[in-house]
């Protein structure tokens, strides 16, 4: 009688480790005063997208590294129940590379396999399938790659017989055009990786240089090349693009008010407390709670969040965060990050002026 074959290997559960820190200078002015992961797409802060994949997947033991915003992450996320899983947060002192927020995980971490998530990118799917693949088989670590158009910009991935030989972190002349995504699995060799590295150029500990530690002595690195959408969310044109991606796939649901004077056409939703008054919203778009919407146009990609009062004025394809106010606007704003609490209005007061109060990094673009 033949032996009966060896189970396939099955890494125990993984942890997960998401990275909440960073100064998101991309995104000022809105991140002088907020993190850049709690910036919302589609009335969601962009952090909950991960942490919401990483419960899916059965990932529930989560550490989250944050840094100098790290009273506002936590306040956001709380204990995470809201969520489906358990949050430890951890705090990294200083932005110094992907591999030094694993080593500062360290204690957390253990022997653990783990997948990585970093908390501005958004990924089509999630990461179910990546997780039990993972799971089951005999790697040390995965990443997911996608094709992109302007390989320089992004670390990159050479692939030899599908297997990970290279990673170059924003190759000036490109061998591949394999870009890595924002997720990353690992089983604890990262730790011995990490600390086996030294500071790069930019004085930063690289989770490239890390992962090529692997390769070079001798440890399996699997890619997987993700086909659906991927966005890092760290400039104002993905954050727009990260939106509609998600509105186009978001119910139709009416729970707040519409008079009789107003129309809605296309997916929308209009959460409770929120109000339609003389107004037309084609969608898809969202209305939070608590908004109100008089003698106004809301198109197409919009998202408004709780508490905005759109009075005569359009708006179209853009993000409007909690408490701002856009009134007696003469032309339509479109293509638009609106922050909290912004008062955008026109006046008939005489002198005719033109008067703001504009933080750092702002756009501002006058008829």
């Amino acid at each position: 009688m033949s032996p009966s074959p060896e189970p396939p290997l099955r890494k125990p559960p993984l942890k997960g480790l998401v990275l909440s820190g960073g100064a998101g200078t991309r995104l000022r002015p809105i991140t002088h005063t907020s993190a850049k992961q709690l910036v919302p797409v589609a009335n969601t802060p962009v952090l909950f997208y991960g942490l919401r994949a990483m419960a899916d997947a059965g990932v529930t033991d989560v550490g989250i590294i944050v840094g100098d915003t790290h009273e506002e992450v936590r306040a956001a996320v709380g204990d995470g129940s809201a969520l489906g899983i358990d949050v430890t947060f951890i705090r990294q002192d200083q932005p110094l590379g992907l591999a030094h927020a694993v080593l500062t995980a360290a204690d957390f971490l253990g022997d653990s396999p783990f997948v990585m998530y970093l908390g501005d990118n958004l990924l089509q799917g999630g990461i179910t399938e990546l997780v039990e693949d993972f799971r089951a088989g005999d790697a040390d670590a995965g990443i997911l790659l996608q094709r992109v158009d302007d390989p320089s910009s992004y670390g990159i991935a050479e692939l030899d017989d599908g297997r990970v030989v290279r990673l170059v972190e924003k190759p000036k002349q490109p061998r591949s055009d394999l870009a890595l995504v924002g997720v990353y699995l690992f089983t604890s060799s990262i730790l011995d990786a990490a600390r086996a590295i030294a500071p790069s150029a930019r004085g930063e500990l690289e989770i490239t240089d890390a992962i090529q530690h692997l390769i070079d002595t001798g440890l399996r690195v699997d890619p997987h090349i993700v086909t659906g959408w991927w966005k890092d969310t760290g400039r104002i044109g993905d954050m727009l693009e990260a939106n509609r991606l998600i509105l186009d796939v978001m119910a139709h649901r009416i729970d707040g008010d519409v008079d009789d004077a107003s129309t809605v056409e296309g997916r929308v939703v209009l959460e409770q407390g929120a109000r339609l008054v003389r107004s037309s919203v084609r969608g898809p778009a969202i209305i939070g709670r608590g908004a109100l919407v008089e003698d106004a146009y809301i198109g197409p990609y919009t998202a408004v969040s709780d508490d905005v009062v759109v009075r005569n004025a359009e708006v179209e394809h853009s993000i409007i965060l909690n408490g701002s106010r856009l009134e007696n606007l003469p032309a339509r704003v479109e293509s638009s990050l609106i922050g909290k609490d912004v008062v955008i209005e026109r006046t008939d007061a005489q002198p005719r002026a033109l008067r703001f109060m504009v933080g750092d990094s702002s756009v501002i673009g006058l008829l």
